[in-house]
């Protein structure tokens, strides 16, 4: 199965077996050496292929970008928000771009992503504390509020899962096989 987008720095990759394996074990463990993966593929999947062989996928996959490797700091050092934008309309053809480039760009910002609906702009931030918080939507409003209309934002307490789950790489051999 390849995978393509419509993006232009979508990834194009033709999925192995192996492939969907190392990033199986590598979400479980991010730290697997390939000499340990090596051993977990032979072990786990029955995949017999040198250390050299899956450091040279790794080092492809991460090139092509397949997976993006990200540092994300433990949650207990952080409070999560959830921010929703709605926007004015009567200003927004000439603000937009500066406003996305602004929250995109901002420190807070861990995920940002567009949606469908009246909240289009979403975004999950990180925060030291609740008073940032605050400050962060008096300063957006300050700068941006002849475009945005309302923010609505959501405190994220008690993150229960911060991580991949390898099962999900399992769809990629399942489209794979119906191809």
């Amino acid at each position: 199965m390849t995978y393509e987008s419509t993006s232009d720095d979508a990834p194009s990759w033709e999925f192995k077996d192996r492939d969907i394996a190392i990033l199986c074990e590598l979400s479980n463990d991010p730290q697997l050496s390939s000499r340990e993966l090596t051993t977990v593929l032979e072990e786990q999947y029955d995949i017999d292929v040198s250390h050299v062989t899956v450091s040279e996928s790794i080092r492809r996959m991460r090139d092509e970008g397949v997976f993006r490797e990200a540092i994300i700091p433990n949650e207990e050092y952080y409070i999560f928000a959830l921010f929703e934008f709605k926007f004015n309309a009567e200003n927004f053809a000439d603000r937009w771009r500066d406003a996305m480039e602004h929250i995109k760009q901002d420190k807070h910002t861990l995920f940002f992503f567009l949606s469908d609906g009246e909240y289009q702009w979403k975004t999950v931030m990180m925060f030291r504390n609740r008073e940032e918080v605050s400050r962060w939507i008096h300063d957006c409003y300050t700068e941006y509020g002849d475009v945005i209309a309302n923010v609505r934002n959501s405190a994220v307490h008690n993150v229960l899962k911060f991580k991949t789950d390898p099962r999900i790489y399992e769809d990629l051999g399942e489209e794979r096989d119906d191809e």
